[in-house]
């Protein structure tokens, strides 16, 4: 029980500091891993099923993260890294994707 505890506050510590992205991925990765260590459970291959869950699910995780961390031009509609404050098409101010 101590040992689940500990790995729930060092997961609760890597999410809140992180970009989307890197949420994404770990939510992910956690709950492939999980999802993926029962499946394989029942046919003896836990362990590697865990593996192969956490890897699926980060990737997934992260390729949503990187959809939801954008924003968007509201003249012409084109989407750009939440990172850039002004279209460089038109010079309109950027919106966050919701």
């Amino acid at each position: 029980m101590r040992k689940y505890s500990l790995l729930f506050m060092l997961t609760v510590l890597a999410i809140t500091g992180c970009t989307t992205t890197q949420q994404g991925a770990s939510i992910g990765g956690l709950s492939g891993a999980a999802l993926g260590g029962i499946i394989g459970h029942q046919s003896d291959h836990g362990v590697q099923g865990a593996a192969i869950g956490g890897a699926v699910g980060a990737v997934g995780g992260m390729l949503v993260g990187e959809r939801v961390d954008q924003k968007f031009c509201p003249a012409c509609g084109r989407a750009y890294p939440s990172d850039t404050r002004f279209c460089p098409i038109d010079g309109t101010e950027l919106k966050q994707k919701q």
